[in-house]
């Protein structure tokens, strides 16, 4: 017969263009011995492709819907509705007319068919389109079979399927449809089969959903199904539903709802027996794919018949292991507040800088604990540790720790085994608190400017192979000094002094997180003067109504040239580029050297500017540095009055004091570190894209940026043989765009299973949302829900809420009055800057910037650790 139809066992893994992702999943099923799957045959998108390609309407419509986006709502219903129906009104050719009657006619032209929808971007991989397309069940005729098939094709386009291709990146003009053409089965149940855990991702406890009939009441959501949790030939779980109705096929044709016999409701759907055959039948099905799968199946006459399976796409990877042991993963981007993906180049500098042993997956990076929870003491030192910064963390370990033999404990041995992992949690404490001057942090502050200007100047002399060499070399220097005993030391000194005094004023005073107003306005600390330097750069800009006009509608390639030209451009010029110097290797996500730097594209600033030009009058930056620092001023000679008065009130002064000096003379410098490593980080980039220019020009890569896509020894290679891999970077950007989707877990183990972990507490009203409690004090305010700083259109007053912050967001706290993010702990970037400007903050809030909805009013509890709606 020709390509306008196929008989499912005659396709090939060659052909998803033509029958696409469902059908060929279910041509593969199909010859898999000792599987059902229902006979059938598919109308190839060639097939489509002969019905449509004369259609001058058809392709005018396809050519605006092109150009629309997914918020363009009103024209995509308007266009989707006309492409539609020109659709149906088209006349199936002729060819497929007669391979349709002839694969009918093997079959049986007196049976039922079930006409089912295979588009070409269809259960794949990255992207499941499921339920984006029409299924027709229980058609009987050729002329109902042939006019279902011309609805299927309509469906590529209606509104949900369209807004799902805009979302997901996918061209309507490249995306075709298949129809499946099956013969229909009767069944006493059907149900939805995860190889996986579509809850917790759990690659080990396979999921049966299961009811009475056809599965569209199941997946359609009118009934509720049995659920059925296998794990290892087990089964562990059971739900069992009152199942009140189920859809079956009518003898003439087409379905219909039916009450279940009220003696039948609250019956197990499958036997025991049947549930362990279906899950074995699964367990084959993920084998034969290679990866978990989404299965749907019903039962006839004691048979299991598939009728469709796609990979689960919502699954987030595992991170590699080298053995079978059980592991745990904790994720760095929840301590560095930047939970975004970070592309290949991105990543090997983290792990080139990093001493602890690190796995990606998912485009993140995740430490492996397993070493530290197999030592006694090291799994109390890490379950306590975390449990100060993060509890919803410590409350994940806990849960695993809970399962008893999960994690083999070995001997005690915390030197040898914990020693990495030590460093990739918190830095280790090998110098005596007492014996810090507080001049160190300005020698070690001037030490790393020396360290990186001599950088600069030594790399711009370094090319091809012998700048790899040269920047594997600093980067052991940047590693002495980001774990330098001294620096450790000056950080756990302000971090345990905030500790001892939040424990000690709450158990001498009552007065809670007093360490918070304490470290308001502290001296050295590099992040939280990029807010305020932001704010002095638009005083310079404030009195040029001309250059704020500019700045409203500058363009990023002309951005410099048109303030040049511009009358009184001069002194705002020299304002933005003096910022750059210092802080212009900064953004958001800036641990990922990939990102594009505020020097790279200075109007990222702007939107930051303009609003502190509307919110704030000159000089507010230092006003508000000085209000801060007066505040705390005050609230530690409060704090000492009150315990003079107490018994031993001398010696509890000494002591508080001592603890006082050491958060203000320290806690700034916490964020110096990371900015040092950023600043190299920027000057290794401009470096490598230098390279890459040479790349191009040798055709060996389309674009500079390209160099992102691959890691530094492929980078290195490349430059060295001028040579790559063909689809390499292609491949990495679809791997990049899937893992953008991905929301990454803060503890996973090697099974996949994902432990979210709760808040423990009590004494929260019961609609509020709960979080950490990280900066004290009680703000009402606006709530702007904020996803891309660019984005952003802050007034004074509102209460910023976002997934989460690094510094690169600094300069935006400036603008507002609370925070809350769904990502960070106690010691985070956000919090320490949070503090220092003395805003509320709550941060650790699950699904927030989905609870809070951008312009209600909320009050943010940062004392307490939660959020109320008001």
């Amino acid at each position: 017969m020709s390509s306008m139809v196929l008989g499912l066992q005659e396709v090939d893994k060659s052909q998803l263009s033509l029958v696409g992702g469902k059908g060929l999943n279910l041509a593969i099923l199909s010859k898999i011995e000792g599987l059902q799957v229902p006979e059938g045959f598919c109308v190839t998108s060639a097939g489509y492709q002969q019905a449509v390609k004369q259609n001058e309407t058809y392709q005018v419509l396809l050519e605006r819907l092109s150009k629309l986006k997914a918020e363009d709502r009103n024209q995509i219903g308007e266009i989707g509705k006309k492409m539609r129906q020109v659709i149906v009104e088209a006349e199936i050719p002729s060819d497929v007319v007669k391979a349709v009657t002839h694969y009918l006619s093997r079959i049986g032209h007196q049976h039922a068919y079930a006409v089912r929808s295979s588009a070409t971007a269809e259960d794949l991989a990255h992207a499941s389109f499921a339920g984006q397309q029409d299924t027709y069940l229980n058609i009987i005729g050729r002329e109902a079979i042939l006019r279902h098939i011309g609805e299927c094709w309509a469906s590529l386009f209606t509104d949900r399927a369209i807004i799902y291709r805009i979302q997901n990146g996918f061209d309507h003009r490249q995306v075709l449809i298949s129809v499946i053409v099956q013969k229909m089965i009767f069944p006493r149940a059907s149900g939805i089969l995860f190889t996986a855990d579509p809850v917790t991702s759990d690659r080990k406890l396979l999921s049966i959903d299961a009811g009475y009939g056809l599965g569209e009441a199941l997946v359609s959501g009118m009934v509720s199904a049995d659920t059925y949790k296998v794990r290892e030939r087990e089964i562990v779980e059971k739900r069992i539903t009152v199942k009140k109705i189920a859809i079956h096929g009518r003898q003439e044709g087409g379905t219909e709802t039916r009450e279940i016999h009220p003696g039948q409701q609250k019956s197990q759907t499958l036997t025991e027996q049947q549930i362990l055959e279906l899950a074995g039948i699964g367990k084959r099905i993920e084998t034969h794919f290679g990866y978990p799968q989404d299965i749907e199946w019903c039962l006839a006459d004691d048979t299991f018949y598939i009728v469709q399976s796609r990979p689960i796409t919502t699954l987030y990877p595992i991170p590699e292991a080298n053995d079978q042991e059980n592991h745990v993963y904790l994720s760095v981007g929840h301590q560095q507040m930047m939970t975004d993906p970070i592309k290949p180049l991105g990543l090997s500098f983290y792990l080139l800088t990093t001493p602890a042993p690190m796995r990606t997956a998912g485009g993140r990076l995740f430490v492996d604990v397993t070493p530290m929870l197999a030592s006694p003491s090291g799994r109390e030192t890490l379950v306590n540790k975390l449990g100060q910064s993060d509890p919803l963390i410590k409350n994940a370990l806990e849960t695993i720790l809970g399962r008893g033999d999960y994690i083999k404990m070995l001997p005690n041995n915390p030197k040898e085994r914990n020693a990495p992992i030590h460093r990739a949690v918190s830095s280790p404490n090998e110098q005596d608190p007492a014996e810090l001057d507080p001049a160190i942090v300005t020698e070690m502050i001037k030490r790393n400017e020396a360290s990186i200007k001599k950088l600069k100047r030594d790399i711009v002399t370094k090319s091809g192979s012998a700048l790899f060499d040269f920047i594997l070399e600093d980067l052991q220097r940047l590693k002495e000094i980001l774990f330098h005993p001294q620096s450790s030391a000056v950080i756990m000194a302000a971090m345990d002094a905030s500790a001892w005094i939040n424990d000690k004023m709450m158990e001498w005073l009552g007065e809670k997180n007093a360490a918070d107003t304490l470290s308001q306005s502290v001296p050295n600390n590099i992040t939280s003067e990029m807010g305020l330097a932001l704010m002095a750069v638009s005083d310079v800009i404030r009195p040029f109504p001309e250059v704020v006009d500019y700045l409203r509608q500058a363009e990023e390639n002309t951005f410099w040239q048109g303030m040049a030209e511009l009358d009184g451009g001069q002194a705002p010029m020299e304002a933005i580029r003096a910022y750059l110097d210092k802080y212009g290797m900064r953004c958001p996500g800036e641990i990922d050297v990939t990102r594009t730097r505020w020097s790279e594209n200075p109007l990222a600033l702007v939107p930051m500017i303009l609003g502190n030009i509307k919110n704030f009058e000159p000089d507010a930056g230092q006003r508000k540095f000085e209000q801060g620092r007066r505040e705390a001023e005050e609230k530690e000679r409060e704090l000492l009055t009150r315990l003079l008065h107490l018994p031993e009130g001398d010696q509890k002064v000494r002591e508080a004091k001592a603890k006082i000096d050491f958060i203000r003379h320290f806690i700034g410098y916490r964020e110096y570190p990371k900015y040092g490593m950023i600043h190299r980080y920027f000057i290794y980039k401009q470096a490598l894209l230098k390279e890459a220019e040479q790349l191009v020009r040798a055709g060996v890569l389309v674009d500079p940026e390209d160099m992102y896509y691959l890691s530094f020894q492929e980078l290195q290679d490349i430059v060295r043989t001028a040579q790559l891999d063909e689809g390499i970077i292609g491949h990495r950007k679809q791997d990049y765009a899937l893992y953008e989707k991905l929301t990454p877990p803060r503890v996973m183990t090697s099974d996949g299973e994902i432990i979210a972990g709760t808040y423990k507490r009590d004494n929260i009203p019961s609609k509020a949302i709960v979080g950490l409690p990280v900066s004290s004090g009680v703000i009402e305010g606006r709530a702007r829900v904020i996803l891309k700083m660019e984005k952003a259109d802050l007034e004074e007053g509102d209460i910023l809420v976002t997934s989460f912050t690094d510094p690169g967001w600094t300069p935006l706290f400036v603008s507002i009055k609370g925070l809350v993010t769904e990502v960070g702990g106690l010691m985070t970037h956000g919090a320490v800057i949070a503090r220092e400007y003395g805003l509320p903050a709550v941060v650790g809030v699950e699904n927030a910037t989905r609870l809070i909805k951008d312009g209600q009013r909320i009050r943010v509890h940062g004392t307490e650790g939660y959020i109320e709606m008001l």
